[in-house]
């Protein structure tokens, strides 16, 4: 089945995910933690209410004490495990995907979801396996406490800030914590709406972020944030409306927190070189993690981090111990209040040629004997094999992975000249199969 995915379960709701897999994908569940305190919440999809209720039945016919903590964000579900000591939980949400998916992501224990434990949850589902037993359900309203909670580890401020919660789920939650504060919101798409409107709910596309810019200069704001469908991602324009690279709020966070102390900060294999060059930079040591969401969030915890940040908007912090996008993006505006203009701060960052993502889709193909032989043609640059295979200079890099939510490869390079940049895609795709090789060249930047 294509729902299930390296970090979490989730497709078009009713066709790929019906109910019937759903209650399925409960039960299965159900059978890893039976008898255990288990959290489930969910985003304002349209179809997230059904998919919930199916949700708590099958764990509840599992054993399981279930605690109810209705409509919210991702970072509020997250809270509410460590506030509830709850051993495992279930978010029933499609993050940044279109209003059609949705999806679970899963807690099972103190460790990030992992591949393995995905693969076992489909297997049980494909033999039907479950567990019986006499669960328990309670509801509870944490919001208000996530709000207060949040609101302790951040500065007041009176800082100008527009809010662009996309009609997701933080649309009445965001505001509120950054009105606890202080802030002067000016709100943009705060009105709950599954069927988002306004705009697509991920917002590490830049033409996402088009009304947020043009509210934010609209407003004379210090700079605007704008959050996913589910919030646990954000993005950020600065006071001129520009949308700014996730690369370089990474740089941002990681000097607040390292003018604090050293310490690690975890970036993804996807970023530019600047971050852990500026990372090093600042006194911190810059450790490389492959990028999703729970490969990010093992290496914060294995290497006792201070930060983790991905480019696609993820930043996971040493005092929540989980990511949250409205934290995120309150320390880039306490940065911004004590250090001056977001647009200043990100132009004095240094910038190398980067290509975009380049994206290619794939059908019935064996993805990992490709990125091996490819390694293996490789092997003279000694591949990292960290997140596919991404071949390292000191001038710059390239990299072909396989997305971990969509049948896509990913590729993406970068370097100190428009020559060598030229040198290192042609190096790369010396490697790859003709078909994928004539993909990229169509995808890639005419400057390169």
């Amino acid at each position: 089945m294509k729902i299930f995915h390296a970090c979490d379960i989730r497709g078009i709701a009713g066709t790929e995910l019906t109910n019937d897999i759903a209650h399925k994908i409960g039960l299965a569940v159900g059978v890893k933690l039976t008898g255990q305190k288990v959290v489930v919440g969910g985003d304002i999809r349209l179809s997230t209410l059904v998919l919930k209720d199916i949700m708590i039945k099958a764990l509840m016919q599992s054993g399981c004490e279930v605690i109810d903590i209705g409509t919210v964000a991702t970072p509020v579900f997250y809270y509410a495990l460590k506030a509830t000591g709850g051993t495992g939980g279930v978010m029933v949400t499609a993050s940044h995907n279109p209003g059609p998916y949705n999806g679970f992501k899963l807690v099972l224990g103190p460790n990030p979801i992992s591949e393995a434990d995905i693969c076992e949850i489909q297997k049980m589902v494909e033999d039907g396996v479950s567990v019986s037993g006499s669960g328990t359900v309670r509801k509870l309203s944490i919001v208000d406490e996530y709000i207060a909670y949040t609101a302790k580890l951040a500065q007041s401020s009176k800082m100008r800030v527009v809010v662009d919660a996309g009609n997701g789920a933080t649309s009445e939650i965001a505001p509120a914590l950054f009105r606890q504060l202080g802030y002067d919101v000016v709100e943009l798409y705060c009105q709950p709406d599954g069927n988002f409107p306004n705009r697509s709910p991920n917002p590490a596309l830049a033409e996402n972020l088009q009304g947020l810019g043009e509210k934010v200069r609209e407003s004379g704001a210090s700079l605007g944030v704008a959050f996913d469908g589910d919030g646990d991602r954000v993005a950020f324009v600065d006071e001129n409306g520009r949308p700014v690279d996730n690369d370089d709020i990474i740089v941002v966070v990681a000097r607040y927190y390292l003018e604090q102390g050293p310490g690690t900060i975890i970036y993804d294999a996807k970023c530019s070189m600047v971050a852990p060059e500026q990372i090093t930079s600042a006194g911190g040591q810059a450790v490389m993690a492959r990028a999703g969401h729970t490969f990010s969030k093992a290496a914060f915890i294995r290497e006792k981090a201070l930060f983790a940040g991905e480019i696609s908007g993820h930043f996971f912090f040493r005092e929540l111990g989980y990511d949250d996008g409205m934290f995120a993006a309150l320390k880039v505006c306490e940065f911004v209040a004590s250090h001056g203009s977001l647009a200043e701060l990100v132009d004095e960052i240094p910038n190398y040629i980067l290509t975009p993502d380049i994206r290619i889709p794939y059908k019935g193909t064996d993805k990992e004997a490709i990125l091996d032989t490819a390694a293996g043609k490789l092997a003279k640059y000694c591949p990292n094999r960290i997140d596919g295979v991404r071949i390292e200079f000191n001038d710059g890099w390239g990299m072909i992975r396989a997305s971990v939510t969509e049948p896509l490869f990913t590729l993406r390079f970068e370097a100190k000249s428009t020559q060598r940049l030229q040198e290192i895609i042609e190096i790369l795709l010396s490697a790859l199969p003709e078909n994928i090789k004539k993909l990229v060249t169509k995808q890639l930047p005419t400057e390169s």
